[in-house]
């Protein structure tokens, strides 16, 4: 390290040459404080710190995620790995993507590397035909794990969840407050239980709200991929059934709907409303900026690294769902329903 640059930590960090000089080559007589303040100078001006005073890792977490072309599945994973770094771990990324390695491929590569515990993002574990074995075969390799967005009974461990009914409900008591009265809902399969909630919570609403009979509402639900391709198909059937609102399980679903309706050669949200879900990076930015229900991602994935950590430190997480409350982000792609003379 050339004087230069121990006078430019020096003076970053308001402590003398001599002091930086003792901090990085490990020498004793300086405080664990002072220590500290020379070693945040470094990370400032962007030296790389010497090897001998880095943190060594707490251990490897396993993080398993869908593919990352849904923005809302990176900004889960940087939240997770964010707060395990500051919790001293190391964060080990594994991204399924179609043809690739499977779950259980991903989680015998992560055991073989003597993972301290895994977080699963949308994984079988939401997928209410999937065999759910896997995971007690997994507690019985006492690897601990914690499941987000998708709750099975079958499964002891720590699940993190958006509340999926309460999200529906909101999004069409703010579309029936601007007058729709035909509303559509546009939705992943129905294997998988979060949109076996978002169906419940929706049926619920719009029987609550409008008083159209189950048998009315089960019509108004359109299950398509959970895509831009997929809300384009969706909302092409819906708009072929009426409606003037259109409820989409993603974001990427509802920018697939925007792109149906102005096909059409209708507006958003002069003749179509759309409200999305999950709030993901950039979605506000998009023309109109598109209305969403926002999942509480920094809530969520804190809370799910925080029972992980208490598993791996020993001490038995709460088993069962922790259930984080959505919020309603009201934005330009709904409005007035449009007065078309019916």
């Amino acid at each position: 390290m050339t004087t230069a640059r121990l006078s430019d930590i020096a003076a970053q960090a308001g402590v003398s040459e001599a002091t930086v000089s003792r901090v990085l080559n490990g020498k004793a007589g300086v405080s664990a404080t002072t220590r500290q303040t020379v070693l945040a100078a470094l990370d400032v001006l962007g030296y790389e710190r010497p090897t001998r005073l880095r943190q060594r890792s707490a251990g490897l977490i396993g993080l398993i995620t869908p593919e990352l072309s849904n923005p809302i599945f990176p900004a889960l994973a940087q939240v997770i790995e964010q707060v395990l770094s500051r919790h001293g771990f190391t964060p080990v990324l594994c991204t399924q993507t179609p043809g690739g390695s499977t779950e259980d491929e991903l989680v015998e590569m992560l055991v073989e590397r003597g993972v301290a515990g895994i977080v699963f993002v949308s994984g079988l574990h939401a997928d209410s035909t999937a065999d759910h074995d896997r995971y007690a075969k997994l507690t019985g390799r006492q690897v601990p794990f914690v499941l987000i967005n998708g709750y099975s009974e079958k499964i002891a461990a720590p699940f993190i969840s958006p509340d999926d009914r309460a999200a529906m409900w909101m999004a069409v008591q703010h579309l029936v407050e601007l007058g729709h009265e035909r509303i559509g809902l546009a939705v992943g399969q129905r294997r998988f239980v979060p949109v076996l909630r978002k169906i419940e919570g929706f049926t619920a609403a719009i029987t609550d709200l409008l008083g159209v009979t189950r048998e009315e509402a089960e019509g108004l639900i359109h299950h398509t991929l959970f895509s831009v391709e997929g809300g384009h198909a969706a909302a092409g059937a819906l708009l072929d059934k009426g409606c003037t609102a259109i409820v989409c399980g993603s974001d990427m679903m509802a920018l697939g709907a925007i792109r149906a309706v102005r096909q059409r050669g209708l507006a958003v949200p002069q003749d179509i409303s759309v409200v999305g879900f999950d709030d993901s990076p950039l979605i506000a930015f998009t023309e109109p900026p598109l209305t969403t229900i926002r999942q509480p991602v920094e809530a969520m994935a804190t809370a799910a690294v925080d029972a992980l950590l208490e598993e791996v430190g020993g001490n038995a997480a709460q088993r069962g769902e922790f259930m984080f409350q959505p919020e309603l982000v009201m934005r330009g792609s709904t409005g007035a329903r449009a007065n078309r003379g019916d």
